[in-house]
Protein backbone atom coordinates (compact mmCIF):
# COMPACT_ATOMS: atom_id res chain seq x y z
CA UNK A 1 0.00 0.00 0.00
CA UNK A 2 1.09 3.62 -0.95
CA UNK A 3 1.59 6.12 1.98
CA UNK A 4 -0.08 8.79 -0.74
CA UNK A 5 1.92 11.74 -0.25
CA UNK A 6 0.24 14.43 -1.42
CA UNK A 7 2.05 18.04 -2.57
CA UNK A 8 -0.05 20.61 -2.62
CA UNK A 9 2.36 23.75 -3.29
CA UNK A 10 4.78 24.34 -5.82
CA UNK A 11 8.24 23.13 -5.38
CA UNK A 12 11.46 22.87 -7.42
CA UNK A 13 11.98 19.29 -8.95
CA UNK A 14 15.43 18.07 -7.97
CA UNK A 15 17.88 18.89 -5.27
CA UNK A 16 21.36 19.63 -5.87
CA UNK A 17 22.37 16.65 -5.82
CA UNK A 18 19.63 15.45 -8.40
CA UNK A 19 17.37 13.49 -6.24
CA UNK A 20 13.57 14.84 -5.95
CA UNK A 21 12.84 17.25 -3.36
CA UNK A 22 9.23 15.89 -2.43
CA UNK A 23 8.28 12.68 -4.12
CA UNK A 24 4.88 12.24 -4.07
CA UNK A 25 1.25 12.98 -6.10
CA UNK A 26 -0.43 15.91 -6.87
CA UNK A 27 -3.67 17.72 -8.63
CA UNK A 28 -1.78 19.88 -10.15
CA UNK A 29 1.91 20.29 -11.67
CA UNK A 30 3.30 21.71 -8.47
CA UNK A 31 6.96 20.71 -9.58
CA UNK A 32 9.17 22.98 -11.66
CA UNK A 33 11.55 20.91 -14.09
CA UNK A 34 14.53 22.11 -15.10
CA UNK A 35 16.55 19.65 -17.63
CA UNK A 36 19.95 21.26 -16.92
CA UNK A 37 19.39 20.44 -13.18
CA UNK A 38 19.23 16.34 -14.04
CA UNK A 39 22.36 14.85 -12.22
CA UNK A 40 22.84 11.73 -15.33
CA UNK A 41 25.09 11.13 -17.97
CA UNK A 42 22.92 12.78 -21.21
CA UNK A 43 21.30 9.37 -22.83
CA UNK A 44 19.89 8.69 -19.78
CA UNK A 45 17.06 11.97 -20.10
CA UNK A 46 13.86 11.21 -21.35
CA UNK A 47 11.00 13.55 -22.71
CA UNK A 48 8.00 13.35 -24.25
CA UNK A 49 4.68 14.49 -24.95
CA UNK A 50 1.96 12.08 -25.85
CA UNK A 51 -2.18 12.86 -26.67
CA UNK A 52 -5.02 10.48 -27.18
CA UNK A 53 -8.00 11.89 -29.05
CA UNK A 54 -11.17 9.30 -29.02
CA UNK A 55 -14.67 9.66 -30.17
CA UNK A 56 -16.76 6.85 -28.96
CA UNK A 57 -20.26 7.66 -30.46
CA UNK A 58 -18.10 8.40 -34.14
CA UNK A 59 -16.22 5.10 -33.73
CA UNK A 60 -12.48 6.70 -34.37
CA UNK A 61 -9.73 8.24 -32.68
CA UNK A 62 -6.11 9.54 -33.61
CA UNK A 63 -2.85 9.40 -30.66
CA UNK A 64 0.27 11.44 -31.60
CA UNK A 65 4.05 10.55 -29.81
CA UNK A 66 6.90 13.17 -29.78
CA UNK A 67 9.83 11.27 -27.41
CA UNK A 68 13.29 12.98 -27.16
CA UNK A 69 15.05 10.21 -25.30
CA UNK A 70 18.64 11.27 -25.68
CA UNK A 71 20.27 8.87 -28.21
CA UNK A 72 17.04 8.37 -30.75
CA UNK A 73 14.17 10.70 -31.12
CA UNK A 74 10.20 8.69 -32.22
CA UNK A 75 7.50 10.85 -33.89
CA UNK A 76 4.38 8.65 -34.40
CA UNK A 77 1.02 9.36 -35.61
CA UNK A 78 -1.89 6.63 -35.33
CA UNK A 79 -5.53 6.20 -36.61
CA UNK A 80 -7.30 4.11 -34.70
CA UNK A 81 -11.06 2.58 -36.31
CA UNK A 82 -12.71 1.14 -33.41
CA UNK A 83 -15.21 -0.72 -35.38
CA UNK A 84 -13.42 -2.12 -38.00
CA UNK A 85 -11.00 -3.24 -35.39
CA UNK A 86 -8.02 -1.61 -37.15
CA UNK A 87 -5.30 0.79 -36.76
CA UNK A 88 -2.53 2.57 -39.02
CA UNK A 89 0.39 3.70 -37.79
CA UNK A 90 3.59 6.08 -39.42
CA UNK A 91 6.53 6.95 -37.27
CA UNK A 92 9.96 8.49 -37.82
CA UNK A 93 12.89 7.92 -35.48
CA UNK A 94 15.78 10.45 -35.28
CA UNK A 95 19.27 9.66 -33.99
CA UNK A 96 20.43 11.64 -31.22
CA UNK A 97 18.58 14.51 -30.14
CA UNK A 98 20.45 14.89 -27.09
CA UNK A 99 17.68 17.07 -25.68
CA UNK A 100 17.57 19.32 -29.16
CA UNK A 101 13.93 19.01 -29.22
CA UNK A 102 13.54 21.90 -27.06
CA UNK A 103 10.43 20.31 -25.11
CA UNK A 104 8.30 23.13 -22.45
CA UNK A 105 10.09 22.70 -19.15
CA UNK A 106 6.27 22.85 -17.99
CA UNK A 107 3.18 20.86 -19.36
CA UNK A 108 0.91 24.12 -18.70
CA UNK A 109 2.79 26.13 -21.51
CA UNK A 110 4.74 26.16 -24.51
CA UNK A 111 5.17 24.64 -28.13
CA UNK A 112 6.12 21.10 -28.69
CA UNK A 113 6.94 20.58 -32.49
CA UNK A 114 8.55 18.62 -35.34
CA UNK A 115 9.25 18.66 -38.96
CA UNK A 116 10.52 16.49 -41.90
CA UNK A 117 9.49 15.06 -45.24
CA UNK A 118 7.07 12.46 -42.83
CA UNK A 119 5.23 15.01 -40.36
CA UNK A 120 4.85 18.75 -39.52
CA UNK A 121 3.76 18.32 -35.87
CA UNK A 122 2.95 20.91 -33.38
CA UNK A 123 1.61 20.94 -29.67
CA UNK A 124 0.74 24.47 -28.69
CA UNK A 125 -0.70 25.18 -25.30
CA UNK A 126 -1.79 28.73 -23.75
CA UNK A 127 -4.80 29.61 -21.66
CA UNK A 128 -6.34 26.35 -21.29
CA UNK A 129 -6.10 25.47 -25.36
CA UNK A 130 -4.35 23.01 -26.11
CA UNK A 131 -4.03 23.09 -30.30
CA UNK A 132 -2.50 20.08 -31.76
CA UNK A 133 -1.34 20.67 -35.48
CA UNK A 134 -0.68 17.99 -38.29
CA UNK A 135 0.13 17.05 -41.08
CA UNK A 136 1.83 13.87 -41.96
CA UNK A 137 1.87 13.42 -46.39
CA UNK A 138 3.12 10.11 -46.45
CA UNK A 139 0.54 8.13 -44.40
CA UNK A 140 -1.61 5.80 -45.84
CA UNK A 141 -4.81 4.16 -44.63
CA UNK A 142 -6.19 1.19 -45.31
CA UNK A 143 -8.17 2.09 -47.98
CA UNK A 144 -4.93 3.54 -49.76
CA UNK A 145 -5.74 6.92 -49.11
CA UNK A 146 -2.74 9.16 -48.70
CA UNK A 147 -1.81 11.58 -46.36
CA UNK A 148 -3.42 12.96 -42.83
CA UNK A 149 -3.83 16.17 -41.87
CA UNK A 150 -5.62 18.54 -39.62
CA UNK A 151 -6.17 20.53 -36.18
CA UNK A 152 -7.42 19.30 -33.02
CA UNK A 153 -8.45 21.97 -30.26
CA UNK A 154 -8.60 20.55 -26.66
CA UNK A 155 -10.03 22.42 -23.91
CA UNK A 156 -8.74 22.68 -20.22
CA UNK A 157 -10.78 23.82 -17.82
CA UNK A 158 -8.49 25.29 -15.29
CA UNK A 159 -10.59 24.20 -11.80
CA UNK A 160 -10.21 20.61 -13.57
CA UNK A 161 -8.09 18.46 -11.35
CA UNK A 162 -5.04 15.96 -13.02
CA UNK A 163 -2.70 13.69 -11.83
CA UNK A 164 0.62 14.42 -11.45
CA UNK A 165 3.16 12.53 -10.09
CA UNK A 166 7.12 12.91 -9.10
CA UNK A 167 8.78 9.75 -7.95
CA UNK A 168 12.60 7.65 -8.41
CA UNK A 169 13.96 4.15 -8.38
CA UNK A 170 14.96 2.54 -5.38
CA UNK A 171 18.59 1.22 -7.13
CA UNK A 172 19.09 4.96 -8.36
CA UNK A 173 17.86 7.66 -6.50
CA UNK A 174 18.94 10.37 -8.95
CA UNK A 175 16.93 8.31 -11.41
CA UNK A 176 13.04 9.70 -11.71
CA UNK A 177 9.77 10.10 -13.28
CA UNK A 178 7.96 13.05 -13.62
CA UNK A 179 4.57 12.78 -15.44
CA UNK A 180 1.59 15.06 -15.98
CA UNK A 181 -1.90 13.04 -16.99
CA UNK A 182 -4.83 15.20 -18.46
CA UNK A 183 -7.88 13.38 -18.80
CA UNK A 184 -11.78 14.45 -19.88
CA UNK A 185 -10.61 17.34 -22.00
CA UNK A 186 -13.45 18.27 -24.84
CA UNK A 187 -12.09 17.84 -28.32
CA UNK A 188 -12.95 20.29 -31.34
CA UNK A 189 -11.56 19.89 -34.68
CA UNK A 190 -11.23 17.81 -37.82
CA UNK A 191 -8.66 14.81 -39.47
CA UNK A 192 -8.47 14.61 -42.71
CA UNK A 193 -7.24 11.34 -44.55
CA UNK A 194 -7.20 11.67 -48.40
CA UNK A 195 -10.64 12.58 -49.36
CA UNK A 196 -12.20 11.28 -46.20
CA UNK A 197 -13.09 13.97 -43.31
CA UNK A 198 -13.60 12.99 -39.42
CA UNK A 199 -14.58 15.28 -37.14
CA UNK A 200 -14.46 15.69 -33.54
CA UNK A 201 -16.74 17.58 -31.15
CA UNK A 202 -16.66 18.43 -27.44
CA UNK A 203 -19.96 16.64 -26.77
CA UNK A 204 -18.59 13.33 -28.07
CA UNK A 205 -14.66 13.13 -28.37
CA UNK A 206 -12.57 13.72 -25.28
CA UNK A 207 -8.69 14.19 -25.02
CA UNK A 208 -5.73 12.92 -22.72
CA UNK A 209 -2.10 14.10 -22.30
CA UNK A 210 0.75 12.18 -20.96
CA UNK A 211 3.62 14.64 -20.51
CA UNK A 212 6.83 13.07 -19.36
CA UNK A 213 9.96 14.11 -18.23
CA UNK A 214 12.77 12.26 -16.53
CA UNK A 215 15.83 10.53 -15.95
CA UNK A 216 15.47 6.33 -16.10
CA UNK A 217 17.20 3.36 -15.65
CA UNK A 218 17.46 1.12 -18.44
CA UNK A 219 14.69 -1.35 -18.02
CA UNK A 220 11.36 -0.95 -17.05
CA UNK A 221 8.25 -2.08 -17.71
CA UNK A 222 4.58 -0.30 -17.03
CA UNK A 223 0.91 -0.76 -16.98
CA UNK A 224 -1.20 2.27 -17.67
CA UNK A 225 -4.74 2.79 -18.06
CA UNK A 226 -7.01 5.53 -18.85
CA UNK A 227 -10.47 6.59 -20.06
CA UNK A 228 -12.28 9.78 -20.34
CA UNK A 229 -16.17 10.70 -21.04
CA UNK A 230 -19.62 10.89 -19.84
CA UNK A 231 -22.00 9.71 -17.62
CA UNK A 232 -24.98 10.72 -17.55
CA UNK A 233 -24.28 13.90 -19.15
CA UNK A 234 -21.42 14.39 -15.98
CA UNK A 235 -17.63 14.26 -17.06
CA UNK A 236 -15.95 10.71 -15.91
CA UNK A 237 -12.28 9.42 -16.46
CA UNK A 238 -9.40 8.32 -14.57
CA UNK A 239 -5.83 7.37 -14.68
CA UNK A 240 -4.45 4.04 -13.54
CA UNK A 241 -0.70 2.82 -13.37
CA UNK A 242 2.07 0.69 -11.76
CA UNK A 243 4.69 -1.06 -12.23
CA UNK A 244 7.25 2.11 -12.62
CA UNK A 245 9.61 3.71 -10.21
CA UNK A 246 9.47 3.61 -6.78
CA UNK A 247 5.42 3.90 -6.07
CA UNK A 248 5.68 3.60 -1.90
CA UNK A 249 5.24 7.17 -1.58
CA UNK A 250 2.47 7.64 -3.72
CA UNK A 251 0.51 5.78 -6.33
CA UNK A 252 -0.88 7.58 -9.55
CA UNK A 253 -4.46 5.84 -9.28
CA UNK A 254 -7.25 8.79 -9.81
CA UNK A 255 -10.67 8.64 -10.79
CA UNK A 256 -12.21 12.17 -11.90
CA UNK A 257 -15.84 13.02 -11.90
CA UNK A 258 -17.29 16.89 -12.83
CA UNK A 259 -13.84 17.61 -12.69
CA UNK A 260 -12.31 16.35 -9.49
CA UNK A 261 -9.93 13.95 -8.57
CA UNK A 262 -10.95 11.02 -5.94
CA UNK A 263 -7.93 9.05 -5.07
CA UNK A 264 -7.47 5.74 -5.01
CA UNK A 265 -4.79 3.46 -3.39
CA UNK A 266 -3.53 0.50 -5.76
CA UNK A 267 -5.24 -1.11 -8.89
CA UNK A 268 -3.92 -4.24 -10.23
CA UNK A 269 -4.18 -5.07 -13.91
CA UNK A 270 -5.52 -8.31 -14.68
CA UNK A 271 -5.25 -9.38 -18.58
CA UNK A 272 -4.03 -12.74 -21.06
CA UNK A 273 -0.13 -12.27 -22.08
CA UNK A 274 -1.09 -14.91 -24.74
CA UNK A 275 -3.93 -12.90 -25.77
CA UNK A 276 -4.08 -8.98 -25.25
CA UNK A 277 -7.65 -9.36 -27.27
CA UNK A 278 -9.30 -11.24 -24.15
CA UNK A 279 -10.75 -9.18 -21.29
CA UNK A 280 -8.81 -6.73 -18.95
CA UNK A 281 -9.88 -6.79 -15.04
CA UNK A 282 -8.72 -4.06 -13.03
CA UNK A 283 -9.32 -4.16 -9.40
CA UNK A 284 -8.45 -1.74 -6.24
CA UNK A 285 -7.11 -3.30 -3.34
CA UNK A 286 -9.34 -0.15 -1.05
CA UNK A 287 -12.07 -2.12 -3.08
CA UNK A 288 -13.40 1.30 -4.57
CA UNK A 289 -12.82 0.46 -8.47
CA UNK A 290 -14.20 -2.71 -10.43
CA UNK A 291 -13.93 -2.43 -13.55
CA UNK A 292 -13.82 -4.93 -16.79
CA UNK A 293 -12.36 -3.34 -20.33
CA UNK A 294 -13.54 -5.84 -23.55
CA UNK A 295 -10.91 -4.74 -26.30
CA UNK A 296 -11.62 -3.88 -29.75
CA UNK A 297 -7.76 -3.04 -30.93
CA UNK A 298 -4.50 -4.01 -29.63
CA UNK A 299 -2.17 -1.61 -31.17
CA UNK A 300 1.02 -3.38 -30.57
CA UNK A 301 4.59 -2.97 -31.76
CA UNK A 302 8.29 -5.06 -31.23
CA UNK A 303 11.35 -2.92 -31.99
CA UNK A 304 14.68 -4.59 -31.60
CA UNK A 305 17.71 -2.61 -32.36
CA UNK A 306 20.45 -3.81 -29.97
CA UNK A 307 20.66 -1.89 -27.10
CA UNK A 308 17.39 -0.05 -27.54
CA UNK A 309 14.18 -2.68 -27.33
CA UNK A 310 10.63 -2.21 -27.00
CA UNK A 311 7.64 -4.40 -26.60
CA UNK A 312 4.26 -2.81 -26.45
CA UNK A 313 0.78 -3.66 -26.35
CA UNK A 314 -1.78 -0.44 -26.07
CA UNK A 315 -5.38 -1.73 -26.11
CA UNK A 316 -8.46 0.11 -26.72
CA UNK A 317 -11.52 -1.27 -25.78
CA UNK A 318 -15.19 0.11 -23.54
CA UNK A 319 -15.03 -0.49 -19.72
CA UNK A 320 -17.83 -1.48 -17.95
CA UNK A 321 -17.54 -1.19 -13.68
CA UNK A 322 -18.16 0.48 -10.56
CA UNK A 323 -16.49 3.29 -8.94
CA UNK A 324 -16.86 4.72 -5.27
CA UNK A 325 -15.92 8.18 -5.12
CA UNK A 326 -14.30 10.35 -1.85
CA UNK A 327 -17.45 10.79 0.12
CA UNK A 328 -18.88 6.91 -0.60
CA UNK A 329 -21.00 7.31 -4.00
CA UNK A 330 -20.89 4.84 -6.43
CA UNK A 331 -21.04 5.39 -9.98
CA UNK A 332 -21.75 2.56 -12.52
CA UNK A 333 -19.57 2.60 -15.44
CA UNK A 334 -21.44 0.96 -18.73
CA UNK A 335 -19.71 1.20 -22.59
CA UNK A 336 -17.15 4.01 -21.69
CA UNK A 337 -14.10 4.32 -24.29
CA UNK A 338 -10.50 4.04 -23.01
CA UNK A 339 -7.28 1.99 -23.46
CA UNK A 340 -5.18 0.23 -21.17
CA UNK A 341 -1.11 -0.42 -22.06
CA UNK A 342 1.33 -3.59 -21.18
CA UNK A 343 4.82 -1.85 -22.38
CA UNK A 344 8.32 -2.83 -21.81
CA UNK A 345 10.92 -1.08 -22.48
CA UNK A 346 14.82 -1.13 -22.89
CA UNK A 347 16.53 2.29 -23.30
Amino acid sequence: MANQHQITEACELLNPDGTLTNPGYATRPFWKYDRQKIKAPWHRIKEWDYYAVLSQELGYGITFTVADLSYIGLVAICWLDFKKGTFVQTDALTLLPRGRSDFPASSENGITCFQNKKFNLSFETSEGKRTLIFDAPEFLSHKGQKGLQGQIILDQDSKMDSMAIATSWRENPRAFYYNHKINCMPATGEVSIGGDRFPFTPENSFGVLDWGRGNWTYRNQWYWGSASGLINGESIGWNLGYGFSDRSVASENMVFYRGKAHKLDEVTFQFDNDDFMKPWRFTSNDGRFEMVMTPTVDRNSAVNLGLIKSVQHQVFGTFKGDIILDDGSKLHVDNLLGFAEDVLNWW
